[in-house]
């Protein structure tokens, strides 16, 4: 592989895990609190029509950013109510999430747009952000200094919630709800309003992160997560629940999905067996990282 071509497969691996880590960081919050974070991918799947809806009407890229936030985060919500005030079971109330949010995305698509299919909005269709000397330079330059906007606005809000997660009282506080039940009792903390603290968190961060999707192609495309929210929730058990292996695991996922990408490229390359491969790469280290635990306990 000529150099320019891998300084652009890197790029493109660190466009491809940016989403998968964010998401896969704010899920790493209710993993933590004891509960677990199903609805991912239906909170991106909304945060990502919301972002092009909004800035589709107001103009204002900014405020489709916000909006797939809150979107990503109102469904979240609502399994988190479901599960603590409701007692429904978190992993049926998250796949219910997963499979209405597809549907009501179609229904307001319709209503809003007069189509069930792609949304297009010019306000997301903008060329590399970065410093555009930097972004020459070898490997690095394209990967950390020539992606849009929506990259570097994933890496803050994935640096604070590494932060918040690993040096704030409410980390501690959920790792209390989610391992130490007796601590918790003892501190007199609430551990259903903490998980539903932490499922909101996690539904915020992958709304946005669904928001960067449709950024990234400038338009909404239904069922353009394509698994992501489900590959974010593998990454965070394949990466021991630690925010570094999370990070870590999510960007080998995203080089993945850029491998496959750049292979359709080969003459007589199955295209399809090509798409599937981060998916098969996922359901393989899943059944690999429960094997190992089974070991260890």
């Amino acid at each position: 592989m000529q150099s320019f071509g891998f300084d652009l497969f890197v790029a493109a691996g660190c466009a491809a895990g940016a989403p998968i880590a964010l998401a896969a960081l704010g899920g790493l919050f209710t993993e933590l609190s004891g509960a677990l974070s199903v609805a991912l991918e239906g909170s991106m799947l909304a945060g990502a029509f919301a972002a092009v809806a909004a800035t589709r009407i107001t103009g204002s890229a900014a405020l489709g950013f916000a909006a797939g936030l809150g979107a990503g985060l109102a469904i979240a919500l609502l399994v988190a109510l479901c599960a603590e005030r409701l007692g429904a079971d978190v992993f049926v109330a998250g796949l219910a999430a997963n499979i209405l949010a597809p549907g009501l995305v179609s229904v307001v698509s319709e209503a809003v747009f007069k189509t069930k299919g792609v949304v297009v909005v010019d306000a997301f269709m903008r060329g590399p952000q970065g410093v555009m000397a930097l972004a020459k330079l070898p490997v690095v330059g394209p990967a950390l200094f020539g992606q849009n906007a929506a990259f570097y606005l994933l890496a803050l809000a994935a640096a604070l919630l590494a932060f918040v997660v690993g040096a704030t009282p409410l980390g501690n506080r959920l790792r209390a709800a989610g391992e130490r039940n007796e601590a918790a009792l003892a501190a007199g903390l609430d551990r259903s309003r903490l998980r539903i603290i932490a499922h909101c968190l996690a539904g915020a961060a992958a709304g946005l992160a669904g928001a960067s999707l449709a950024a990234g192609v400038g338009a909404f495309v239904p069922g353009m997560s394509s698994g992501r929210g489900w590959i974010a929730l593998v990454a965070i058990y394949l990466g021991g629940r630690r925010p570094a292996g999370v990070l870590l695991a999510s960007f080998g996922f995203g080089f993945l999905i850029a491998l496959a990408s750049a292979a359709q490229a080969l003459k007589g390359a199955p295209a399809e067996l090509l798409l599937a491969l981060p998916y098969a790469a996922t359901a393989i280290a899943l059944i690999i990282g429960r094997a190992a635990r089974g070991r260890l306990t």
